[in-house]
């Protein structure tokens, strides 16, 4: 029986022990079948029997397993027991802890990394740089995340001690409090954009994704000046497929179709969703952001979007994810998420990337070249593309960020750094008017500078790759001092680069400073007014020709901006 699609379809279905088998090859799989059991069965007696040290049948199962399932793709997987909490908060978005996320740092302290809005962690007063010393008395001085996160999470409405050590304190803080069931939010912001234009991030798709959408829909709906409405998908890896088809349902009529999945052929069990409701909004001009994140349940309510016409499409091509996952019940307690089917939207295409049929054989063209696409046409006779992934209408290439950055985003000092700023200031201006001084940046600086901040550039690793062909084709010698003088030139620069990437360290600092006081809502307010995805929505939107062109089956290519 059917109970649920999620994850670009994750169909849970409850099974017995034989499963029923098809076709001309039928004796000869069952034949396989029972071979690998025997053999698999006989491998882990004599294991158990006769390896030198004692052997964790259980563990070493589940790695059997697991090794199994990710040769045949990377969504097959295999949930024991006590991954039963993983699976909840995939589907539900739920789970019973303390609502913040920790991380472990290079001298095995686990600190406190981002305490969410409204959750017991920051109820509690817990702030992020705390570092966690035991939970429930269980020493966690040096341990990893995963250690801990266990202690934390647990039943909602039971109690746990924390003995934190702050920033600048020299005794530790010893906090208790309730774990609650945490529900992550699907939508992480959603407001109007310079009072004419609504703006809603939905982030994944849980069984809550339409309704908490919807209550944003409906405050926004309420604004007199509205003209508009961004649905920001951009990072949003998927969810259940029903909810997506809930959320197409929220713009188009009900009757629409908005995926089709295909089992294997002998199968049969080819199943059409549409949407089963009227619209609450079939009418508001709408803008879909999306990016290279943007998989699964979120390419289809994207790509259906499109293909039906209701919304322009905006930003750069999504994963390309049309795969459909079934969960399968398991003896103890355990669920297998197995790949079943393809999914196809309403213009007839398949967005898949990766053909991994073609990466089990070995085969190195496992993508499908630009060359080799199709053309299928929208509901109103757009030409559109099974690319693998959605292609945007309007196309707008994502700013490429320093290396440096990247090395500054996992850097201790600099965490600690924005710690230690959090403590001398109790409060800051608002997530838009924010900005740090003059001083505040140079001391930023001073401190990379005697932390000896270390960070890889990708002009050294290109450096390094000449060296080595050169070496290879027998160049390298005669022009070694020329490589030496080129590897000095290009030593990493500290003092420069402060100054150089000045723009790109300080809206890092900023932004991270602002998520401390005012969280992640903060943080996108704050990022909406550089955004230039979403400043080229805005002007789509506001510009009702432009808008309407780009849905008219006259226009025969996707547009592009490079602002």
């Amino acid at each position: 029986m059917i109970k649920k699609l999620s994850l670009g379809v994750l169909i849970a279905l409850s099974l017995g022990c034989s499963l029923p088998m098809h076709g001309q090859n039928a004796s000869s799989n069952k034949k396989s079948y029972t071979k690998a059991l025997d053999v698999m069965g006989s491998s882990m007696a004599l294991l158990n029997r006769y390896f030198v040290d004692s052997v964790n049948i259980e563990k070493i199962s589940k790695i059997g397993i697991n090794a199994m399932l990710h040769s045949l793709d990377p969504y097959t997987e295999y949930f024991s027991e006590e991954d039963s909490e993983r699976l909840r908060l995939i589907t539900t978005g739920e789970y019973g802890g303390i609502g913040a996320i920790i991380s472990q740092r290079p001298d095995s302290t686990v600190i406190i990394n981002d305490p969410m809005e409204g959750m017991p962690a920051a109820e509690a007063g817990l702030k992020a740089g705390d570092v966690i010393l035991e939970v429930n008395g269980h020493d966690h001085r040096r341990s990893s995340s995963e250690a801990v996160t266990k202690d934390l999470k647990g039943e909602p409405g039971s109690m746990l001690t924390i003995l934190v050590q702050r920033m600048g304190e020299k005794k530790p803080r010893k906090v208790s409090f309730k774990r609650r069931k945490i529900r992550i939010n699907p939508v992480s912001y959603y407001g109007m954009i310079d009072q004419d234009l609504g703006y809603i991030a939905l982030n994944s798709f849980p069984n809550t994704a339409t309704i908490e959408l919807k209550k944003a829909l409906d405050k926004l709906m309420q604004e007199p000046n509205l003209r508009g409405l961004v649905l920001d998908l951009r990072g949003n890896v998927g969810g259940l497929l029903d909810e997506a088809v809930k959320v197409v349902n929220l713009f188009v009529p009900k009757g629409k179709a908005v995926v089709m999945t295909k089992q294997r052929a002998d199968l049969k069990q080819d199943i059409t969703l549409k949407t089963m409701t009227s619209p609450i909004a079939p009418r508001l001009p709408l803008a879909v952001l999306i990016d290279s994140e943007t998989a699964s349940s979120a390419e289809i309510v994207s790509g259906a979007l499109q293909d039906l016409d209701r919304a322009v499409i905006i930003g750069q091509k999504s994963f390309g994810k049309g795969l459909v996952q079934t969960t399968m019940q398991l003896p103890h307690n355990g669920v297998l998420k197995l790949t079943t089917a393809k999914y196809y939207i309403p213009s007839g295409r398949c967005i898949q990337r990766i053909d991994y049929k073609k990466v089990r054989d070995g085969q190195r063209d496992a993508v499908l070249p630009d060359s080799l696409t199709h053309t299928f046409y929208t509901e109103a006779g757009r030409p559109v593309r099974d690319a693998g992934g959605i292609l945007p209408d309007i196309q707008v290439s994502r700013d490429s960020l320093p290396t440096m950055m990247l090395y500054l985003g996992i850097n201790p000092d600099a965490f600690d750094w924005i710690t230690a700023y959090t403590l001398r200031h109790k409060s800051i201006a608002s997530p838009t008017q924010f900005q740090l001084s003059d001083e505040d940046y140079a001391d930023f600086g001073r401190m990379l500078i005697e932390k000896k901040f270390d960070y890889d550039r990708q002009t050294a690793k290109s450096l390094s790759t000449l060296e080595e062909i050169s070496k290879i084709e027998g160049y390298y010698t005669k022009h070694a001092q020329l490589m030496q003088q080129l590897r000095e030139a290009l030593k990493p620069d500290l003092k420069h680069d402060l100054e150089s990437l000045r723009p790109h360290i300080e809206s890092f600092l900023e932004s991270s400073i602002v998520g401390r006081y005012y969280y992640r809502r903060g943080v996108i307010e704050r990022e909406l007014l550089t955004d230039k995805v979403v400043q080229e929505a805005k002007e789509v939107l506001r510009d009702a020709a432009r808008y309407s062109s780009i849905l008219s089956p006259s226009v025969q290519t996707a547009t592009s901006s490079a602002k």
